[in-house]
C-alpha cells in the first residue's frame, strides 16, 4: 500500500530532472523527465517509506538522520534542490495537507513562547556546547547572517562588515544606553562598547552564551561598559537610545510580534532608533517546518513582512528603513558548512554519526531554502520619530570606516 502511495505522490512531485529510488523490497522507481537535478536514493524499510507519505518533510530529515534514507555520494544538496524546486501544494495526499492546514490554523497556540517555554527552546539550541559552535563560526562567534560586499569575502570580515553596517544605521554615538536583545556570545555588545564608546546591556536566555559573554567582556577590559543578563527582553523597565537584535526575532513565535514591538517601542527614547535583522519569508505566511522545529529550533518561526506590518504599526513605530539581504545567508552558510566538514574529526570526538548528520542537514537544508525556497534576511530600521535619522541612506556609505569612538572618549 505505502510503495503505491510514495509512487503517486514522487510521480506528482518530480516535474522536472529526475529521483531513483530504491524501495525497501529492492525494486527500482525513476521519477521526472531528466534533465537538471538528478538524484538516486535509497528507502531502507517500509517504516521510513510509511513515513514518508504521512510527513514527508520531517521523515526525510530523520531518515537521513538515521541511515534509513542513504543518498547516492551522500549528496544531500542535490537531493534537496530537486525536490524544493519542484515543491507543489497538490503533490501530497489529502491527510497530509489536512494536517498541514489543521497545523497552520492552530499555529497561534502551537508557537505560543511563554518565559518557561523560551528558556527551554533557547536552552536546546544554544547549550549543547560553545566548543561545537566555536569550530565552524568566525573568531567572534557572530551565528548570523554576515554582509558580503563582494562573493569573494571572507566570513570574519563579512561578519564584520554585518557589525558595522548596523552600527551606521543606529547611528551610535558615545554614551549611549543602547539595548541588545538576544546577545549571544557577546559580540555585537563588544563591538559597540569598544568601537563605537556605547554602553550596552545584551540580554539572553541562554546559559553557556551569558558566560561566554561575560568572560569576553572582562577580557576586553570592558566590563563597565557592558552588561550581561540572563534575562527575557519582556522583563526589562529601563530606557534606552538605541536597540539592537539579531538573529532573535526568529525566536519570537508569531503570537507574540504585538508583545515584542510594543516592548520595544516602550523601552525606546522619544528620539531612539532600533535594528531588527532577522530571517524572513517573501512568502506569505506559514507553518514552522517540523523537522526544524523538533531537532535544531523548537518554537521558532520566520516571519513573513505582512505579519510584521501590523504590530509595529499598532505599537506606534515608524519604519525608518527596511533593506533585504537576499543571498548573504547562504553564503553564510556555506561558510560554516566548509568550515564544519573541514573540522569533522574534531567533531567526532564531541558526538555521534546520527548528530553529524543532523548538523549537516540543518545546514545544506538552510542553504538550499536561501538559493531556491524563498528566505532572506530582512533588517528593519524604526523609531518613535520619523526624522532620528538621516533622509537618504547615502550616511550609510560616504564613511566606511568604524568610528575610533572610544580612543575619542580617552
Amino acid at each position: 500500500m505505502w510503495q503505491t502511495v510514495f509512487d503517486k505522490m514522487a510521480s506528482r512531485l518530480i516535474r522536472s530532472g529526475r529521483l531513483e529510488v530504491t524501495m525497501p523490497d529492492g525494486s527500482r522507481r525513476d521519477y521526472g523527465p531528466g534533465g537538471g537535478y538528478e538524484s538516486d536514493i535509497a528507502v531502507r524499510d517500509d517504516a521510513t517509506l510509511r513515513a514518508l507519505c504521512m510527513n514527508p518533510e520531517l521523515a526525510l530529515g530523520e531518515g537521513y538522520m538515521d541511515g534509513r534514507i542513504v543518498i547516492e555520494g551522500d549528496d544531500l544538496d542535490t537531493l534537496l534542490r530537486l525536490l524544493m524546486s519542484n515543491l507543489s501544494t497538490d503533490f501530497a495526499p489529502l491527510w497530509v495537507r489536512a494536517v498541514e492546514w489543521g497545523r497552520y490554523v492552530l499555529r497561534g497556540p502551537l508557537m505560543r513562547n511563554t518565559r518557561k517555554s523560551a528558556r527551554a527552546n533557547v536552552a536546546h539550541h544554544y547549550d549543547i556546547s560553545d566548543d561545537l559552535y566555536r569550530l565552524f563560526l568566525d573568531e567572534d562567534m557572530q551565528y548570523s547572517c554576515a554582509y558580503f560586499e563582494t562573493p569573494e569575502t571572507g566570513l570574519a570580515e563579512a561578519q564584520a562588515a554585518k557589525k558595522a553596517h548596523i552600527a551606521r544605521k543606529l547611528q551610535i554615538e558615545p554614551g549611549m544606553r543602547v539595548l541588545d536583545i538576544g546577545c549571544g556570545w557577546g559580540g555585537m555588545a563588544l563591538t559597540l562598547a569598544r568601537d563605537f564608546g556605547a554602553h550596552v546591556t545584551g540580554v539572553t536566555l541562554s546559559k553557556n552564551q551569558l558566560a561566554t559573554a561575560k568572560a569576553r567582556a572582562r577580557e576586553a577590559g570592558l566590563e563597565d561598559q557592558l552588561d550581561f543578563r540572563l534575562q527575557d527582553y519582556r522583563e526589562l523597565s529601563e530606557s534606552f537610545d538605541r536597540i539592537v537584535s539579531v538573529g532573535m526575532l526568529e525566536h519570537v513565535g508569531a503570537p507574540h510580534y504585538a508583545e515584542y514591538f510594543n516592548q520595544v517601542g516602550k523601552l525606546l527614547t522619544a528620539d531612539g532608533v532600533a535594528l531588527i535583522h532577522t530571517i524572513g519569508r517573501n512568502a506569505p505566511p506559514d507553518v514552522p517546518s517540523p523537522w526544524i522545529d523538533k531537532y535544531i529550533f523548537p518554537g521558532g518561526y520566520i516571519p513573513s513582512l505582512s505579519e510584521l506590518a501590523v504590530p509595529v504599526e499598532n505599537a506606534g513605530l515608524w519604519y525608518l528603513d527596511i533593506e533585504i539581504l537576499r543571498l548573504h545567508y547562504a553564503m553564510t552558510l556555506r561558510h560554516w558548512l566548509e568550515r564544519f566538514d573541514a573540522r569533522i574529526e574534531d567533531v567526532r570526538k564531541m558526538y555521534d554519526e546520527r548528530f553529524i548528520r543532523m548538523w549537516r542537514f540543518y545546514l545544506i537544508a538552510c542553504i538550499v531554502t536561501f538559493e531556491v525556497g524563498r528566505l532572506g534576511v530582512f533588517q528593519l530600521q524604526i523609531g518613535q520619530e520619523r526624522n532620528v535619522v538621516p533622509l537618504t541612506r547615502d550616511y550609510l556609505y560616504r564613511d566606511r570606516t568604524i568610528p575610533a569612538a572610544r580612543e575619542a572618549a580617552e
